[in-house]
């Protein structure tokens, strides 16, 4: 290896690590990015967030050939699904994209140094297959998360698949089952529900999508429903194995109860995922862990000097998008500027159609804090473009404080929900009141026009309902 030391080394190529290392880079660190796949990206680009979006939109657009199309006066016949070729442009659209960062990489000189990493001391990197490296200025773990197993059940990536293996399923299972009703679960169950597999999904809690506003699932919910998929909530799997024809699951009720079997030829284990610190050396060098996660302070550094980390392994939502805003942050932190993460305006979002989109405070939240706030709703059904496109499913809800009338929380289902939310972000990020977004002018016809019904509707003078 023609190099060895470093000012910054970052240990994994995923959303969080790829982004501080291009970043430090620009800001004129010597930059080593350590990563034990074949591919950069991590789990996001490879097995994740952009797969599984090439599957959302094919299936989509299947369904719709299929059967929406007709009520726009155009006849179809005859749409058949090419699994194969389906499963082709997924992996085209991943090889794209972590090709695009490897370009990165080259175009800001960062090394990419290909082995699994261990920190051995708090300024020194070992490397599988590479050798010693040092960082003379920080260490950053940005390491990620992968699946949690559930007990009991045991994934082998035919029958008993995690996210990983429902992204490359070789046929369309008659009966899906889906453990958890969290976001990767409804996404993945929407896909092969629309490639026609019958998906019931299995969820522990009383509603699906249990961090969202209550409300906001309550509609999902029965939307999901109404498009074919079966909820059995309040329940959980105490077991599980294989017959001839898939898989038979124990199932009973959470709070204990008659026990039932479902049967079914895959099952999807989506309940969630932990942070990633197998092998790490994080223990001999000292790094404090708290819940599985590494402890750091308001400015990502361990309690060992030197030493920092950023994204899934860290406290906090695990999401690409906040995983990439708390690199750019530490690498200008390190460069000495006084960037920082906003943790209570991260948005989340979930991909099956329609869209579900949140930010800020919940209901639910604002109830339990004594907060005294007021709640403007503006239906799609109501939008003239969501009409003309056929997708009036869903509504924005828009939560402003009593007295001052500061965004606390938006939550919205709908069309593009997930390209609206940031508008909202935004106005967040900058103390914006119902009454700012309200006066802001949008485009007609826009699906956004809800948005600004929606902050009309905080002040009681909705245009359009």
């Amino acid at each position: 290896m023609a190099e060895s030391t470093f000012d910054v080394v970052v240990i994994g190529g995923g959303p969080g690590g790829y982004v501080c290392a291009i970043r430090a880079a620009q800001l004129g660190f010597k930059v080593a990015c350590v990563e034990k796949r074949g591919t950069l990206g991590g789990t996001c680009l490879n097995v994740g967030c952009i797969p599984s979006k090439a599957l959302l939109a094919a299936s989509e657009k299947f369904e719709e050939a299929a059967h929406g199309l007709a009520k726009f006066g155009i006849k179809v016949g005859g749409v058949e699904l090419d699994l194969p070729g389906m499963l082709a442009h997924k992996d085209k659209v991943v090889k794209d994209n972590v090709g695009g960062i490897e370009f990165l990489f080259k175009k800001n000189k960062v090394a990419w140094l290909k082995g699994a990493g261990k920190i051995t001391a708090p300024n020194t990197v070992e490397v599988d297959g590479v050798g010693t490296i040092t960082a003379s200025k920080a260490i950053v773990i940005a390491t990620g998360s992968d699946v949690t197993p559930l007990p009991g059940i045991a994934i082998d990536e035919k029958r008993v698949v995690s996210s990983t293996g429902a992204l490359s399923l070789p046929e369309v299972p008659k009966h899906l089952v889906v453990i958890g009703g969290g976001v990767i679960g409804l996404e993945l169950g929407s896909v092969w529900g629309r490639l026609g597999a019958k998906v019931t999904v299995v969820e522990y809690l009383d509603r699906v999508l249990p961090t969202m506003d209550n409300e906001l699932s309550k509609q999902a919910q029965r939307i999901f429903a109404k498009q074919g998929m079966d909820f059995k909530l309040s329940t959980k799997v105490t077991g599980a194995s294989m017959t001839e024809t898939g898989v038979a699951l124990t199932v009973e009720p959470a709070a204990g109860g008659e026990a039932q079997t479902i049967e079914a030829d895959t099952v999807l284990v989506a309940i969630g995922r932990r942070p990633y610190t197998e092998g790490l050396g994080l223990e001999a060098v000292g790094v404090e862990l708290e819940r599985g996660r590494v402890k750091i302070d308001h400015h990502f550094q361990t309690n060992v000097p030197g030493i920092y980390a950023i994204g899934d392994v860290v406290e906090g939502p695990m999401l690409a998008h906040k995983a990439e805003e708390e690199g750019v942050a530490l690498a200008e932190q390190l460069a000495g500027q006084k960037s920082h993460v906003n943790h209570d305006l991260v948005p989340g979002v979930v991909y099956t159609w329609p869209e579900v989109a949140a930010v800020g405070k919940t209901e639910e939240q604002l109830k339990a804090a004594g907060v005294a706030y007021k709640t403007g709703k503006f239906p799609f059904t109501a939008n003239g473009r969501a009409r003309a496109g056929g997708n009036t499913d869903g509504f924005v809800k828009i939560l402003s404080d009593a007295s001052t009338d500061q965004v606390l929380g938006v939550h919205m289902i709908g069309p593009n929900v997930s390209e609206m939310i940031g508008e909202l972000v935004l106005a967040m990020e900058f103390s914006a009141s119902a009454e700012d977004v309200a006066r802001t002018c949008h485009a007609h016809p826009t699906l956004s026009e809800a948005v600004k019904e929606a902050a009309l509707a905080v002040d009681g003078r909705p245009l359009h309902i």
